[in-house]
């Protein structure tokens, strides 16, 4: 099983690193996703490893180590006059800036933070995670996604989003862990050290800081969202918030109610195996192939060469976090591709560009990035990686019984994190089915997709949504949120 997966790991691999495919500056999500599958295979700790090092996590927040009071005050990070090039008329306020989650290091993590565009003292607190691990929740979740604004090709304006999350909540985008975005540490071995369980902890800190720059939101309802790689991160988090706030005082208590995960890994060896099923049954792969995969990869490695060399000439220069949607092509008219398909193919070009303008780092209370460097959508921080889990079910299984709202959506033209894998994945679980397979509606009375609620979480489908749902199909993606929000089956 462990030299299918390898196999198919690599072919995979070269599927999504294919020149002319997804964005064109640099990694991105899924690549980052798909290299990193691949480089922790002989290191990979082992899911009681991970057991382990929750269950022992320190309670470093209490020395006052990796906590200040010091945490300076919410008008500081104000962006004043708005971001550079942003549409007129916009009411809402916008903060960014850093949050300390290590003072002996200098770990410093940024963060986004839009309030609702609608009585955001009423409205309930997002936080949300990108994958990767090493990619960027600024580029993509807030500037690709579902913040506010979406980069114009010009590379220096911005568009108004019309399905933006602000319109449902207060909403915060932190780039985790340091090393990605504009996050850092003055410590550099400290990348060396990086991994989920730091991850975890420091966006905790995060958290708890945060909530002293801005203490009026301290008592607002937080759901924790994501997507990728976000599949290990929000949950890890949320696992973490609950055991502290069992272990606080009670005005110390963070009021977790739920976690939203798009597209997230959450069990390798189904989540491999969806994959490979996803591409024979959507017809991107032969017969011929599928059945060399299943039946000669464990063994023959000639053989297995020949699968991959079959499979790139099979594929095709399509985007695989999108099968049926355009690759990134500056040929085309950019503006015209939007209006047939809905988004910018291109755009995260567009986002790096604009991030890396000086004046918008001004604005965002940034570190300057100067050349050779430059801010980018993910980062190499994957190379140092130190422990990661092979599965999610016990997290997953302490969650439900803690009475934590869990949602799992699935884009459903995504090969990278497939909604075959993520059935395969649940179905493991052998969890009771409360209500079967039906389908959702949106505000239009549209069939947005289909969803299944268990005992525990509810699965639910995006209709012809790729890998970054909020991206691809912007409408249900936030009638989804909406429907999350309001408890809604």
């Amino acid at each position: 099983m462990e030299k299918k997966q390898e196999l198919l790991s690599l072919f995979i691999l070269f599927i999504v690193t294919c020149p002319g495919l997804g964005h064109g500056f640099g990694k991105d999500q899924a690549s980052s996703l798909m290299s990193f599958r691949r480089a922790k295979r002989a290191a990979r700790g082992t899911s009681a490893d991970m057991e382990v090092a929750f269950t022992e996590m320190s309670l470093e927040m209490e020395d006052g180590t990796k906590s200040s009071s010091d945490v300076g005050k919410m008008e500081d990070d104000l962006i004043k006059d708005g971001l550079p090039g942003q549409p007129s008329g916009v009411m809402f306020k916008q903060y960014a800036g850093y949050v300390n989650v290590d003072k002996v290091n200098g770990r410093n993590l940024f963060y986004y933070f839009v309030e609702a565009a609608q009585d955001p003292l009423s409205k309930p607190l997002i936080l949300w995670l990108n994958g990767g691990p090493g990619c960027s929740s600024l580029g993509y979740g807030a500037m690709m996604e579902l913040g506010p604004f979406g980069v114009n090709p010009d590379g220096t304006t911005l568009y108004l989003r019309r399905h933006a999350w602000n319109r449902a909540a207060n909403t915060l985008f932190l780039e985790s862990p340091a090393g990605v975005g504009f996050s850092y540490s003055s410590t550099t071995s400290d990348y060396k050290r990086s991994g989920d369980k730091r991850t975890a902890e420091d966006s905790y800190t995060f958290l708890v800081n945060w909530f002293k720059k801005f203490p009026h939101y301290k008592a607002r309802d937080l759901y924790v969202m994501g997507e990728s790689y976000a599949g290990y991160y929000v949950p890890e988090l949320a696992e973490v918030i609950i055991k502290r706030n069992a272990m606080g005082e009670p005005i110390s208590k963070i009021q977790l109610k739920g976690i939203m995960i798009g597209n997230g890994i959450m069990n390798e060896v189904t989540d491999v195996r969806g994959t490979y099923d996803f591409l024979w049954s959507h017809a991107l792969i032969s017969d011929e192939t599928y059945q060399r995969l299943r039946e000669n990869c464990m063994v023959e490695t000639k053989t297995c060469q020949e699968f991959e060399d079959a499979g790139k000439m099979e594929f095709g220069a399509i985007d695989p976090s999108n099968i049926y949607g355009p690759s990134c092509s500056h040929s085309d008219s950019p503006w015209r591709t939007k209006l047939l398909v809905g988004y910018f193919p291109c755009e995260g070009d567009y986002v790096v560009n604009y991030l890396n303008l000086p004046h918008v780092q001004e604005a965002l209370h940034a570190n300057q990035t100067k050349l050779p460097y430059s801010w980018q959508l993910c980062s190499d921080i994957i190379d140092y990686w130190k422990d990661s889990p092979s599965t999610m079910f016990p997290t997953y299984r302490r969650l439900m019984a803690s009475g934590l709202r869990i949602l799992l959506f699935s884009g459903d033209v995504d090969v990278i994190v497939s909604v075959t894998s993520t059935r395969y994945s649940i179905d493991a679980m052998n969890m009771k089915v409360i209500k079967p397979w039906h389908p959702w509606l949106d505000e239009t009375n549209d069939v947005g997709g289909y969803q299944v609620i268990y005992d525990g979480l509810t699965f639910a489908t995006v209709r012809e949504a790729g890998h970054q749902v909020p991206e691809y199909q912007p409408r249900r993606a936030f009638a989804l949120l909406r429907r999350f929000l309001a408890a809604e089956n």
